[in-house]
């Protein structure tokens, strides 16, 4: 194994503030599975009506990252993480003022019009800023804003919402977003090293040529199939720990708490791993290991608190351990002048399959009552294992893709050395 670059101190700089950034908008997605009880009770709701105010978010992002891919490369990187970022911040807030079902679908979609893209730039941005030998580290760190946001994020949201209801957990995350905004203004340096190699064709033009190359349509499946997974299981995840694990409302902040603790330690070892030894190869072991976990978990009946834990902390382990590779994998098959719609179109698949797993997810699982167990969540899991093979099998076309391109690119690089 040998040693990868060391990152210089804006690199890390920039790290840090992207991971924030991540931080507050994963939060505001993921917030909705652990207060997906207290929605459910307090507003009445089906499982099919839940699954929509998850997808509404998933749609609209996804729409969002298409209309925005032709555009996504002819503008400073910064200027634009900082006006979607904004309308993020808006859309949260309007969460937390949201007292009935068709003013929470309305405050979710704006909010995933803003907010579905933010990742995408902040992709662009790492792509621009790291090479493939540190992207694994960097994947990493930013996937700790999906650790932090369960450890600090959630359970404090659920704390919030167990003493002055659910819609706080939205006022903590803008308030907390508006201090990153500010932070972002002052620190990060304009992105803007893609608009050298930029040609003059129009918006439409940039995003069929985009969305044209086969290349890059391998790749935006390949992450379509990553994301679908976790968007079936995830927004039943606290409903089935309360109604058929019998995990308590105060038990809850707990269970998540810990699983993210595990995977703050977890993550940035698998991005050094990810850095260190063959992405693909790290990817399947995760994958397989995932799908047995799954197969279990969602079979599980009434067990003590620390069993439930330790199922939870592992198999979150296992899907973020995918994730990392998969990432610095999909994100070095654009060229620069096209990795700001690459991954626009890219996070917009992503969502919109998320979307439409969600959606599925909610006519497939069953409730009788807002306080009855779940039925066939355990059909969630079997899809998400079939889902999980198409994955590995698409991420393998992806290695084969870089495996070429570091060939093509290897007589120029020993050329411009010896000129």
């Amino acid at each position: 194994m040998s040693k990868p670059p060391a990152f210089t101190p804006y690199q890390v700089l920039a790290i840090v503030l992207l991971a924030l950034t991540q931080f507050s908008v994963i939060l505001d997605f993921m917030v909705m599975s652990p207060l997906g009880d207290f929605l459910i009770k307090s507003m009445d709701l089906q499982p099919d009506q839940f699954g929509l105010a998850v997808s509404v978010y998933a749609f609209s992002a996804g729409i969002s990252g298409l209309l925005t891919a032709g555009f996504a490369d002819r503008y400073d990187r910064k200027k634009l993480l900082l006006f979607f970022y904004t309308g993020f911040i808006a859309g949260t807030v309007f969460c937390g003022l949201a007292n009935t079902y068709p003013l929470l679908l309305a405050a979710r979609l704006i909010t995933g019009l803003f907010g579905g893209v933010i990742g995408s730039i902040s992709m662009a941005i790492v792509t621009d800023l790291f090479s493939l030998e540190q992207r694994g580290r960097v994947m990493g760190i930013m996937q700790i804003g999906v650790s932090a946001s369960q450890v600090l994020g959630i359970p404090i949201g659920l704390h919030l919402a167990n003493l002055w209801g659910w819609q706080s957990a939205f006022i903590m995350i803008a308030i907390l977003a508006i201090i990153i905004c500010i932070i972002i203004i002052l620190k990060l340096q304009p992105v803007t090293a893609h608009l050298k190699m930029q040609h003059d064709h129009s918006v439409l033009t940039h995003f069929y040529r985009t969305i044209s190359k086969r290349n890059y349509r391998i790749g935006f499946a390949a992450t379509a199939f990553l994301s679908i997974g976790g968007f079936m299981m995830m927004p039943f995840g606290s409903a089935f720990a309360v109604n058929n694990l019998h995990v308590t409302a105060t038990q809850l902040p707990l269970l998540f708490m810990v699983a993210g603790v595990a995977s703050l330690i977890v993550m940035p070892l698998v991005g050094r791993l990810s850095d260190r030894m063959d992405k693909f190869n790290l990817f399947v072991i995760a994958s397989l290991a995932m799908m047995v976990l799954v197969g279990i978990y969602t079979n599980l009946t009434p067990k003590p608190l620390w069993i439930i834990m330790v199922f939870n902390v592992i198999m979150m382990a296992t899907i973020f351990s995918r994730m990392i590779p998969a990432m610095a994998l999909t994100t070095s098959i654009p060229e620069m002048q096209d990795r700001g719609a690459f991954m626009s179109i890219n996070s917009s698949l992503q969502q919109i399959a998320g979307g439409i797993g969600a959606a599925v997810a909610g006519s497939i699982v069953v409730q009788k009552t807002t306080h009855s167990p779940l039925e066939h969540y355990n059909t969630l899991g079997y899809i998400v294992m079939i889902i999980g093979l198409a994955a590995v099998f698409l991420l393998y076309r992806v290695k084969m893709i870089i495996k070429i391109k570091k060939a093509a690119m290897a007589p120029v690089a020993v050329g411009s050395t010896a000129n």
